[in-house]
């Protein structure tokens, strides 16, 4: 077995090898003056099961593109199986028509991920369970549920907590986390006007002198989390915190929430955040390269990953 990078998130990768005690393969990727993307396997890879890590995060064009070029270099050097570990899908919320004459672009990316030679694919928390399907190789999606499950015990006294799905996609999501704590749910009634856009309309449930923690996928604008904190105060609630498995960030995000109600913000290293995000007060790291090494380790060995759920 041997673990690829792409340069999307090298840490997470470092780590993940520093867990399963595999070091990085050697792998040289640059770009011409152009943006053409460049690579390079500079060990022998002959016959390897071959571990890909590399998050389709912003700029996912970019990362896409480099996921697809690494997958072909190494299909040319003769591995034996490619396994494109993604912690962070991108293009996962275009997984369906949203209206006349638009694309499917989360099964476009799928697609292309085939057909450029993976054998599997190892992911975290799909924003939609069903994109699963869209690829016509064998995909595991992995759930980030027992990690904050085990951070909130350390945290919180859990017979206080009332988790809070952001909105009713997300309510399996929701009940899954506060079934292993005990704890009850609210889900937040929101619509959004146009893409990037959200409007609290109300909150299903009693919050009032309850400690609410918001449980979603994905933060990108911050805008969903920063409206339902407020929402979710003004019925009573005496604090909320967020837990989010990709903490995307994008624009002010990381501005509007240390300016929100949030009492904090709890996202993973799926994705690599800037130094703007590491540093604010109200925003927290956790790792999940314990996560995604056990999973790799189990795939090679070829054992059951559901086992890490149970």
């Amino acid at each position: 077995m041997k673990l690829v990078s792409g340069t999307s998130n090298k840490p997470l990768a470092s780590a993940i090898g520093d867990y399963i005690d595999a070091p990085l393969t050697e792998c040289e990727i640059e770009r011409f003056a152009d943006g053409e993307i460049f690579v390079r396997i500079a060990e022998n890879i002959r016959g390897e099961d071959i571990f890909l890590i590399q998050s389709t995060s912003k700029p996912a064009n970019d990362f896409i593109m480099e996921l697809l070029i690494c997958i072909d270099a190494l299909k040319r050097a003769s591995a034996k199986r490619i396994t494109a570990v993604i912690p962070y899908f991108g293009y996962a919320r275009q997984d369906r028509k949203t209206g006349g004459r638009t694309p499917i672009t989360a099964k476009l990316v799928a697609n292309l991920i085939s057909e450029a030679g993976a054998d599997r694919v190892l992911t975290l928390d799909l924003h939609a369970g069903q994109i699963q399907g869209f690829f016509d190789i064998p995909t595991d999606n992995l759930f980030v549920t027992p990690v904050f499950e085990d951070d909130l015990k350390r945290n919180y006294d859990t017979s206080e907590l009332m988790i809070v799905s952001p909105d009713v996609g997300g309510v399996v999501r929701a009940r899954s986390l506060a079934s292993r704590l005990g704890a009850d749910i609210a889900i937040v009634d929101k619509r959004r006007p146009k893409p990037g856009m959200s409007e609290v309309m109300n909150i299903i449930g009693d919050v009032d002198g309850r400690r609410c923690i918001i449980f979603d996928d994905i933060c990108d604008s911050g805008g969903t989390l920063c409206n339902a904190a407020a929402k979710l105060k003004e019925q009573g609630a005496t604090d909320v915190s967020a837990y989010v498995t990709h903490g995307v960030l994008s624009g002010s995000a990381v501005e509007r929430i240390s300016k929100s109600e949030l009492a904090e913000l709890v996202i993973t290293d799926s994705i690599a955040v800037s130094d703007e995000a590491l540093k604010a007060k109200k925003i927290r790291q956790i790792s999940i390269a314990p996560l995604l090494g056990e999973a790799i380790r189990r795939i090679a060995n070829e054992e059951s990953v559901s086992k890490l759920f149970d």
